[in-house]
């Protein structure tokens, strides 16, 4: 996949500008995970490949996308397959990235192998777009380490936070959220993996922090609303936001990653609202995010026109 990777100067196959949600109309998206980085923003997408009237996920890659400001949109050449992973079967899930001593980690749900069940990966490169490689040769997270539900799909949606402090953590789960400790070389655990119960968690656990408060966001219940939690450290202990964003009008998932971005903060999500798309078939959008004088959330709506043009010195 990655022997006819071109070189940096090229690395930009297509740019695009139209309305901005969603971020691409040309493939369905879904799961976005999202790193601002140099005055950019790097998108990553799963690539929903079902056909129309598809009854199941078809998911072979992570598509990588970037912006300067906001409203037009880079496509790199270089997806991220499944296959990056050798010990992986099948499907590329949600994934998150960050980025640690000058390299990028790209954490990812895969369907293992030799071991039942869901399984998150890590992958690294030197660059935002790849190409990436396995940072480990086995999985970080099988579904034989965590035994809290009889499901084969509760270790999805990999969400990873470094604090100020330096401590990375990975948030991760389906119907029970779980967490741990990553070590500084981000690709081990350091330490037991912990749970938490969340009022009707169902996926997508997410934090980031804004004016020294911590926010837990989560995909809530099923059809799927966003909603948020926040606290005094990494760890809690969590105490009620509220909704901040609804549920999808033909789409049961939503998903959600939030970044700030040349000044103001962003949420990407996905829902159904391309021709011909659905549950099986997802466009990734972004809108502004704001915060009360209280240090709320506001509640965000999905609009056509996404967020206004916030051009960082990265567009010059």
């Amino acid at each position: 996949m990655f022997k006819h990777a071109l070189p940096a100067i090229l690395l930009a196959v297509s740019s695009f500008a139209q309305a901005a949600n969603p971020i691409t109309h040309k493939i369905f998206t879904a799961d976005p995970a999202a790193l601002v980085d140099q005055g950019r923003v790097y998108l990553y997408v799963g690539h929903d490949e079902a056909p129309a009237g598809g009854k199941e996920y078809v998911m072979n890659e992570w598509r990588v996308y970037s912006s300067c400001d906001m409203q037009h949109w880079t496509e790199h050449p270089a997806p991220i397959p499944y296959t990056t992973f050798k010990w992986a079967g099948r499907d590329a899930w949600a994934g998150d990235i960050a980025k640690r001593n000058g390299k990028y980690y790209f954490y990812a749900t895969v369907d293992h192998k030799s071991i039942p069940g869901k399984a998150i990966g890590v992958a690294v490169s030197n660059s935002p777009t790849g190409p990436f490689v396995d940072a480990r040769g086995s999985a970080l997270v099988s579904n034989d380490m965590t035994h809290e539900t009889p499901i084969a799909w509760d270790d999805i949606d990999p969400a990873v936070f470094v604090d100020d402090d330096g401590q990375a953590w990975l948030y991760w789960g389906n119907t029970v959220m779980k967490y741990a400790k990553l070590k500084a070389n981000m690709i081990e655990l350091d330490g037991p993996i912990h749970t938490v119960g969340l009022d009707a968690f169902t996926e997508a656990s997410y934090l980031h922090k804004h004016d020294g408060r911590y926010y837990l966001s989560y995909s809530q219940q099923f059809p799927e609303r966003t909603v948020y939690m926040t606290g005094p450290s990494a760890t809690g202990p969590w105490s009620w936001g509220g909704v901040l964003m609804e549920k999808n009008s033909n789409v049961n998932t939503i998903h959600q990653a939030i970044v700030d971005f040349n000044g103001k903060s962003y949420i990407f999500y996905h829902n159904g609202t391309l021709p011909g798309g659905g549950e099986f078939r997802r466009s990734v959008a972004v809108e502004e995010l704001r915060y009360g004088p209280d240090g709320s959330i506001l509640p965000v709506a999905q609009t056509a026109q996404g967020p206004a043009a916030n051009p960082s010195a990265a567009c010059k």
